[in-house]
């Protein structure tokens, strides 16, 4: 099963991967089109992403891209092609991306964005939808869907989460196009880091929590954080309370604990 996906990894256009350091990098790599998504991208990306989570060389993952910008959304050529399109073709379409977006929130492993320019549209969303977002200063992030007559349908699930309905409002109904410190502030992105520090920024924190956590622990803790919200407050605390008890038996944290107790430097 590995050579296979290696040898497809390998057959990729558009998507790069590498892993150094225990961190895998996942790299959208159409600068001359702006990083833009159409059905090819999207299916790299979902190969990418599966092999990565299975890949026992990287612990954390860390999707970058090439060039001046991060993402420009759906591709020209892509949006004119949708519009031959009937609704079964369209579901198709809009449920592959789905997929990704699910994947990429429910991936086992930690999911850190580098973005080192803007991030629009679809690309907005690969941004917000990754568990921990580093952006440059000049990047501008926005849902512009609504002034082409076309919906941010699917981000809007997990914005809700991320940044409430409030702020979902202000970006999806008004289409506007904001600053990395209004999305920092928003809680869209997590990190600002200078264009000359931004690689090693994420690379210094990948590392760290390779280093400091274990993976089993920010696997369930991704999992549970994706299933809470869905939960009443009395299931909600009774999963919490399962997930915790489960937790205690586990070797990590009788590892961990052991090395606490002795007060013993642990190395995940």
């Amino acid at each position: 099963m590995e050579n296979l996906l290696t040898s497809e990894l390998e057959a990729l256009r558009y998507i790069q991967y590498e892993a150094q350091d225990r961190i895998g990098y996942i790299t959208l790599n159409r600068p001359d089109k702006r990083n833009a998504l159409n059905a090819d991208v999207v299916t790299e990306l979902k190969q990418a992403f599966e092999f990565a989570e299975n890949d026992n060389a990287a612990k954390v993952i860390v999707l970058r891209a090439a060039g001046d910008v991060f993402c420009a959304g759906a591709d020209l050529a892509y949006i004119q092609e949708l519009q031959g399109f009937g609704y079964t073709d369209n579901l198709e379409d809009s449920t592959h991306l789905m997929q990704l977006f699910h994947q990429i929130y429910t991936l086992k492993k930690v999911v850190i964005g580098q973005v080192q320019g803007h991030a629009l549209a679809g690309g907005c969303g690969l941004a917000a939808i990754c568990d921990l977002t580093f952006a440059v200063p000049e990047a501008k992030f926005g849902y512009t869907e609504v002034k082409i007559g076309f919906l941010p349908a699917i981000v809007s699930v997990f914005l809700l989460r991320k940044i409430g309905e409030a702020r979902t409002k202000q970006l999806l109904l008004t289409g506007d196009v904001v600053s990395a410190q209004t999305a920092l502030d928003m809680g869209l992105i997590t990190f600002l880091a200078p264009k000359e520090e931004l690689a090693a920024n994420v690379r210094t924190y990948a590392q760290r929590l390779c280093r400091e956590n274990s993976g089993q622990s920010m696997e369930v803790t991704k999992e549970m954080l994706a299933r809470l919200p869905e939960l009443a407050l009395e299931e909600g605390l009774r999963y919490a309370a399962q997930r915790n008890a489960e937790a205690r038996g586990s070797e990590d944290c009788r590892k961990g604990i052991a090395a606490f107790l002795s007060k013993e430097k642990i190395g995940w």
